[in-house]
């Protein structure tokens, strides 16, 4: 925020933020956004008669040339392509367009960027595209070395698509300081309130220079990590654990391998130890999950299983997960990874998944119930999950009577395209439902720098975007000190890089303490990240002392504080 900026008081101060995100919302995110009281939007699939206005005026493209019949040798049919100049590494670029093809109902279009120094390309963006309407595709991309002539074009895999047209398309620059600058002022919006505590004695008069302390005791926002069974009754690890995350994810010991590793034969000792440790600490925690599409995770015995057999043993297995779990998780992974795989609809038919979540609402009511994926905001190629293949997806499933209440986004990432992370995560925002990062880390073909130089963008957009309610780390240390892609500590618990940027990010998004005196009205204004807060108030021999909770809200929170004589 600028001097001008931070010189006004709060209210002023969230005006002009509000001004600053709307302005760049107009212009950057998606055309339309639902209002609150619309039910589950599925703009991300909404197709238009006609094609509206390009977002940033056109950006770059204003001045790029046009191909108008441009081909490479990777397959598919192409469009007219753009010539872009001078495209530098450190720069982000944001894309949009509206995209219609000729030929089949439906197919996917892909945006790509093509390097000429390298010939390599880079898939940017992707979208569910008709014949009859246009369709909105939106992206993004860093390249991973400046290009002095590249070729923004847009390629179909399917065969009678004879045809793409676009319309409106826009590249937009970004450099560095002004995609921080647009995650602070989100930041300053979403995950943090300003509060105004006004001060009065026994009479309502305004007290001046009153001292006011306020520390914060809980965090609002769910931070937290995947755990297995070598947390248990290892001190260290837990001491590691508890003093930086507030929210849980067990590996696999909730995985229906892991509780019924042969028929009948129930073992949960691992998940309830790991409950009662995470319950003891006042950690929240997801249940991941009730059933996996992936053959290769489905128990042995389940997969020689059919028909009734299969449909009793399903049945079962909801039954004894969540009656015994009732109430103790505060989401349940029901169906895992369907964009990819489909064991159980495949034998027990398409209603499958639909009857997975109608009996797992009716069995724990409480509960978030939320489909999960990968590679919807790590990879553009992977068309199975891309961000509209994922809401085409819940939107049969609502069309079938399935009531969805959130989206699980894996995060398992290699190298990630920031641009491309945060178009998905505006696309999928429209749906108006908690989008959670479950399970994010980063590849261990990179050195420990290099993951924890990349997970630090990661978390800071994740927790930049307004859609996201939490971020869960795909972090658990086995019993040799391994985890699946990147760890955070060594086998000591000594903090490795990626562990140093956990730490400080912890640091930076939250409020320590804030001390000060009221003014010359009664009182003392400050901006915090939402929680739990404790607040003390001095003056002279007076004193008062309470809580107080910061929940996401446009409006200041007010707090009055009568400082009285005697006992109050």
């Amino acid at each position: 925020m600028g001097a001008a900026a931070a010189s006004l008081p709060p209210p002023a101060r969230k005006l002009l933020l509000a001004l600053v995100l709307l302005l760049l919302l107009a212009a950057g995110s998606l055309p339309h956004q639902a209002s609150a009281g619309e039910s589950m939007s599925f703009y991300v699939l909404l197709c238009k008669p006609h094609p509206e206005p390009a977002l940033y005026n056109g950006g770059v493209l204003r001045w790029a040339s046009k191909i108008t019949d441009f081909r490479t040798e990777d397959e598919g049919n192409y469009s007219p392509a753009f010539v872009l100049y001078n495209m530098s590494a450190a720069i982000a670029y944001s894309f949009s367009c509206w995209v219609k093809i000729d030929g089949p109902a439906s197919a996917h279009v892909k945006a790509k960027i093509l390097t000429l120094e390298s010939a390599a390309s880079q898939c940017i963006g992707t979208a569910l595209v008709r014949n009859d309407c246009w369709s909105f595709l939106k992206g993004g991309f860093a390249l991973n070395s400046s290009s002095q002539t590249s070729v923004l074009y847009f390629q179909t895999a399917s065969p009678n698509a004879s045809t793409i047209s676009i319309r409106s398309a826009s590249l937009q620059p970004f450099s560095p300081e002004q995609w921080n600058q647009h995650r602070q002022d989100r930041i300053q919006l979403i995950r943090r309130r300003f509060v105004n505590v006004h001060v009065s004695d026994g009479n309502s008069s305004r007290v001046v220079g009153a001292k006011v302390a306020v520390r914060q005791i809980t965090r609002d926002f769910p931070f937290g990590s995947a755990i297995s069974r070598s947390i248990i009754g290892n001190k260290p690890y837990q001491e590691w654990f508890t003093k930086r995350f507030n929210a849980a994810v067990f590996e696999n010991e909730l995985k229906w391998y892991a509780t019924e590793p042969s028929p009948g034969k129930e073992d949960y000792a691992a998940a309830d130890e790991l409950l009662r440790f995470v319950q003891s600490n006042d950690v929240m925690a997801r249940g991941h999950n009730i059933f996996w599409e992936d053959p290769r995770y489905t128990p042995a015995w389940v997969k020689n299983l059919t028909g009734s057999q299969l449909r009793a043993a399903v049945a079962g297995r909801i039954s004894s997960l969540l009656s015994r779990y009732k109430g103790d998780f505060v989401h349940w992974d029901v169906s895992n990874e369907m964009l990819h795989f489909d064991f159980y609809e495949n034998r027990l038919g398409g209603n499958a998944t639909a009857e997975f979540f109608d009996t797992a609402r009716r069995a724990d009511p409480l509960a978030t119930l939320f489909l999960n994926d990968f590679n919807v905001v790590e990879a553009c190629d992977d068309l199975s999950s891309s961000a509209d293949s994922y809401a085409a997806r819940l939107r049969q499933l609502t069309d079938g009577g399935v009531t969805f209440e959130g989206i699980g986004l894996e995060g398992h990432f290699g190298k990630p395209n920031i641009p491309y992370v945060r178009a998905v995560l505006d696309k999928l925002g429209t749906l108006r439902l908690p989008i959670w990062l479950t399970e994010v880390d980063i590849s261990s073909s990179f050195d420990h720098k290099t993951q924890a130089a990349y997970l630090e963008e990661v978390l800071r957009e994740g927790f930049a975007h307004p859609a996201v309610d939490g971020i869960m780390l795909w972090t658990a240390m086995g019993a040799n000190a391994s985890c699946y892609q990147m760890c955070l500590t060594d086998a000591n618990f000594t903090n490795l890089p990626a562990g140093d940027v956990v730490d400080r990010l912890l640091e930076e998004w939250q409020t320590r303490e804030v001390l000060g005196a009221t003014n010359d009205r009664g009182s003392f204004n400050f901006s915090a990240f939402l929680g739990e807060y404790k607040l003390s108030v001095n003056y002279q021999n007076l004193t008062a002392e309470g809580t107080f909770s910061l929940a996401r809200s446009d409006d200041t929170k007010h707090i009055n504080v009568r400082l009285l004589s005697g006992p109050a």
